[in-house]
């Protein structure tokens, strides 16, 4: 196998599980953007999130749901960020659909992650009409 995610599923390679079930497998990113930061990933090999079945979809996404409200509880985090990136050009660095538990904390020193961002000046007419034709 070429994909470390497969790898760690398959146990070939010791990862800090906090979830495991047949299909989807969750643990603490090696490189955290905050306090519990958290992969949930599925055991079956798909590159991102738009090439997955509904219902691998679902069963990582019930996952990421429930993991989010223990990350919280346990943790202490005021909020959550959820993210999975999706090819090269927005930052998928693993070729293999994963989500990011990004837990959020009042105190700002349990976290390196800023989402930043300031509106765009767009026709909403002309990305509806491209969107839909």
């Amino acid at each position: 196998m070429d994909c470390i995610f497969c790898e760690i599923a398959a146990g070939n390679i010791p990862a800090k599980k906090v979830f495991e079930d047949d299909d989807v497998i969750a643990f603490l990113d090696v490189n955290p953007a905050s306090f519990g930061h958290t992969l949930v990933v599925p055991k079956q090999h798909v590159r991102n999130f738009m090439e997955a079945d509904a219902a691998t979809i679902g069963k990582v996404f019930g996952v990421a749901s429930a993991l989010g409200r223990v990350l919280q509880e346990k943790l202490g985090a005021s909020g959550m960020n959820l993210l999975s990136n999706a090819g090269e050009s927005a930052g998928q660095t693993v070729d293999h659909f994963h989500i990011h538990l990004i837990p959020r904390y009042d105190d700002r020193t349990q976290e390196a992650l800023t989402l930043e961002f300031g509106p765009m000046d767009l026709d909403l007419d002309q990305v509806l009409a491209k969107i839909q034709h």
